[in-house]
């Protein structure tokens, strides 16, 4: 079976090909998280830790506030000049970020020009995932078969959490090989450096995928036609940006905000909150192209609905029960749970944003609502949870922020997401489009 992407019938090694930017962006983006406490002592040192944490999440955070300014930039470039050529752009972009996160000596080397060149690590590492996971997605939209469009897109999410799986894996062994101080001083550069090592691989990967062949089907726009066609598809946009709340909010929260929260608020030891960690990525990595199938069967709105309405139901119950019996195995229990209901979400989640926009403008808009939803959600979830934490004194709090996520999600699936029959004769009214 040819793996061309113009064929409609594509191999494995046309999503292998792909993904691998995703699986570099999600990687980097919770390393960052991963180690924000040392991070914070390196890079933002105060007489307060509260502050140099507080820091070093607004800084996890200002990616995020790039994130719709890359959607618009390298999602129009994708929309028309190319799929490939918008995806080699972000990764290269991407790359220099990684570097400067990497290698910034600390403050108490260079003074206040470490903080500054981990901001401008963190700007450029934003400004190219805004249309990294966008473009990434609609290139797997577009070059999956009848029938199976969940499933291959499926693998841009899943990406991201073999990213995390290594991530925290590393994690676990730098626990047992190094000492909190030695983890401090110097041991966080390492996730970072192993990630820059990959780099070159993945470029040289990504340089071989072909164009979609619904790009080149498509009668040739300038940008401004562009920008057009975007404002008027402006309530698709916003509505996908609040559907996408509830997967921006808990991505962060089980994956970068968890150990974090096991090691300040629950008191755990640092390597029980990693290997936390691995068990979300392996349910999360396993749980979500076989979620994906079976919205291929029994259509995206059945898994949208019950998934964000019981995370909605469940989610501060839970965070309850956890401070209550603060313990490896109850932060176990509760985030692996959450990673169940994560991945039957986002399995659905991101082949439906596909099917919302029209293929015209799927690079920007996909892009854009996914940016916009995670600078304004997502990104700051370590620094909401934290603060409301610090506010109210309850370590519970940040399930109530969970919860109304998933309630703004399953308002939204009412409105915007329709039924199976009913998304089947969009699709052969032309009303989906874009899709052979």
């Amino acid at each position: 079976m040819s793996e061309s992407a113009t064929a409609g019938h594509p191999s494995g090694k046309a999503i292998f090909r792909v993904v691998g930017g995703v699986f570099l962006e999600g990687y980097d983006f919770v390393v960052y998280g991963f180690y924000a406490s040392s991070i914070a002592k390196a890079m933002f040192p105060s007489h307060d830790p509260f502050i140099s944490l507080m820091m070093a999440f607004v800084t996890f955070g200002m990616g995020f506030l790039m994130r719709p300014i890359g959607a618009l930039v390298l999602g129009s470039y994708m929309d028309t000049h190319g799929r490939r050529a918008g995806l080699l752009l972000s990764l290269g972009i991407m790359a220099v970020g990684v570097l400067l996160l990497a290698l910034t000596p600390n403050y108490a080397t260079i003074g206040l020009a470490a903080p500054v060149l981990v901001a401008v690590g963190r700007l450029l590492q934003g400004f190219s995932a805004g249309a990294e996971l966008g473009g990434t997605s609609v290139y797997l939209s577009e070059i999956a078969p009848p029938g199976r469009r969940g499933f291959y897109v499926s693998w841009q999410p899943a990406s991201q959490q073999l990213a995390v799986l290594l991530a925290s894996a590393l994690g676990v062994g730098l626990r047992f090989m190094l000492s909190d101080t030695q983890m401090d001083a110097w041991g966080w550069r390492i996730p970072f450096l192993i990630g820059c090592s990959i780099i070159p691989v993945i470029f040289s990967i990504r340089r071989s995928i072909e164009e979609s062949h619904v790009f080149i089907a498509q009668r040739r726009q300038t940008t401004g036609e562009l920008f057009r066609s975007l404002f008027e598809h402006r309530r698709l946009v916003l509505s996908a940006v609040v559907l996408v709340t509830l997967t921006s909010i808990m991505f962060y929260f089980i994956t970068v905000y968890t150990p974090t929260f096991g090691r300040v608020e629950l008191g755990l030891a640092p390597i029980d909150s990693f290997w936390v960690a691995v068990g979300v990525s392996i349910v999360t990595f396993i749980m979500i192209p076989l979620f994906a199938i079976v919205s291929d069967r029994v259509g995206r709105r059945p898994m949208l609905v019950c998934s964000s309405l019981v995370i909605g139901i469940v989610a501060y119950p839970a965070m309850l029960w956890l401070v209550s019996k603060p313990s490896f195995g109850s932060l176990m229990l509760v985030e692996v749970g959450f990673a169940f209901l994560y991945a039957a979400y986002q399995s659905s989640l991101v082949v439906t944003l596909t099917e919302m926009i029209p293929a015209n403008v799927r690079g920007t808009g996909f892009s854009l609502a996914y940016s916009l939803s995670q600078a304004i959600f997502g990104g700051f979830t370590p620094v909401v949870c934290t603060m409301l934490i610090h506010l109210t004194g309850n370590k519970a709090i940040p399930g109530v922020w969970l919860g109304a996520g998933a309630l703004l999600a399953l308002c939204a699936t009412f409105l915007v997401v329709p039924g199976k029959r009913a998304a089947a004769q969009k699709e052969r009214a032309g009303l989906v489009t874009g899709y052979d």
